[in-house]
Formats: C-alpha cells, sequence, structure tokens
C-alpha cells in the first residue's frame, strides 16, 4: 500500500479518519508506524497529501489529514476490453488501475465464454476491490469507470461512434498488419479481444467505425501482458 486512500465519507469535521480494516492492520503490521508517524495519503476522487498517526489502538488507527496536491495524470485512453477469464480479469483490472486507464468497456465476444460473466468478479464490490489496489499502488486517487456491455455487435453499431468521437481508433488483434505505433499524444479509443482473438465479424465492425488494426509480433499473449506491453508501447 504506496497510498493510504479514504473515502470523503469517511473524514470527520476535524479532517481525521478512524480506521478499523485492512489498512488498520497494513499501517501497524507491514509499515510498522505508531503515534506521530507520517505516510502518504489521499482520497478517493480527491486530493492526495499527507496522513499523521494521531492515535493508535490496537483496534483502531486515527489519522489526520493533509492534503495539497492533485493525483497522477490519467491515461488518454478508453479500453475496450473483451472480457477475460475471472482470475485474469482480476489482475488486469489491478493493472490498468495502477496504470492510469479511467474507462474500461468489458464486452462480450464470440470467443468469450458466456460463463464469465456470472463470475463473482464481476460484482461491484470485487470489481471496487481491484481498482482501489491498483490506485494505492500508483499513489492515485481517480477511481476508474467500469461499463458492462454484454453484447457486442449493438454495442460497436449504436454506441461505439459516440463514445469513440474524436479520438485516433486501434484495435489489437494478431495477424498481418501494421505494428502497433508508439509514442500516441492523442485521446485513443484501444480494442483488445481475447487470447484467441477477434473472429473476422468482429474485425470488419470494428473497421466499419474507423478503427485500425494492429498487431504486436507473432507471439500471443495473455491479456494482462498484453494490455500492459500495448499501453507502455502506445504511450
Amino acid at each position: 500500500m504506496n497510498l493510504l486512500l479514504v473515502s470523503p465519507q469517511e473524514i470527520d469535521d476535524q479532517g481525521c479518519v478512524l480506521l478499523t480494516d485492512r489498512r488498520h492492520q497494513h499501517i501497524t503490521t507491514v509499515h510498522r508506524l505508531g503515534k506521530g508517524s507520517t505516510l502518504q495519503a489521499g482520497v478517493l476522487n480527491g486530493l492526495c497529501g499527507e496522513a499523521t498517526i494521531i492515535e493508535q489502538r490496537s483496534e483502531a488507527t486515527r489519522i489526520q489529514l493533509n492534503l495539497y496536491r492533485k493525483p497522477p495524470s490519467a491515461l488518454p485512453v478508453t479500453l475496450l476490453l473483451a472480457l477475460p477469464r475471472p482470475r485474469m480479469l482480476a489482475r488486469s483490472l489491478e493493472h490498468l488501475s495502477t496504470l492510469g486507464v479511467k474507462k474500461i468497456i468489458l464486452m462480450h465476444t464470440a470467443r468469450v465464454e458466456k460463463s464469465y460473466w456470472q463470475s463473482p468478479e464481476l460484482k461491484p464490490e470485487k470489481i471496487h476491490q481491484h481498482l482501489i489496489l491498483g490506485l494505492e499502488q500508483a499513489k492515485d486517487t481517480a477511481l476508474p469507470e467500469v461499463l458492462f456491455k454484454p453484447l457486442f455487435k449493438p454495442f460497436v453499431e449504436d454506441e461505439l461512434a459516440s463514445l469513440a468521437a474524436n479520438s485516433y481508433k486501434l484495435v489489437a488483434h494478431p495477424g498481418d498488419y501494421p505494428v502497433c505505433p508508439r509514442g500516441i499524444n492523442e485521446q485513443l479509443t484501444l480494442a483488445i479481444g481475447p487470447e484467441g482473438g477477434f473472429v473476422d465479424f468482429e474485425i470488419q465492425l470494428l473497421e466499419a467505425e474507423g478503427f485500425q488494426v494492429v498487431q504486436m509480433g507473432e507471439r500471443i499473449l495473455r491479456v494482462e501482458t498484453a494490455v500492459t506491453a500495448l499501453l507502455a508501447r502506445l504511450f
């Protein structure tokens, strides 16, 4: 936990927060901090700064906040991601949150197992947990938005044009396509399929909406690896 994150609702009139959950345990057993110590802190969707421990008991830690700076800048990207396997989804959400992606759209595609949509990992509290872990790692406070689009064709044909308006549009897909560009400095909409890739029909639909198909080489990457490699290359 590189950043202690608190919600606005937890802050009292004196700018203090009483911690009794895993954050208290982390402060006492991992950081091993006591009364008078300071650590990096931030308010969810707000400013960053420092927290001073003003009281500590075996069951709770009370901190005083001093917030004075903005969180790191977000990546200018909207990510369209074919829903990964549940375990991979958890890791991918943490990576994306850490990297600064603020809009994630999980899609159904032909090669996505329908059972994935029933996974407990899609419950709001589980998604929130993974996003928070990514923010804590990156010392960020801006919570990403995660949307579900379980019907691919209607989403692409009816919603994607407005969602991706005025952005550079790319779809990563293995095959004989141009190499993925580097150093994008404009708003980007990036589509990434499942490990088996998009089917031809899906690629055609995306191309009809102005997406350029690019590739990262001959190797077939796991989704979590492909996401990190693509974002590192593009930005």
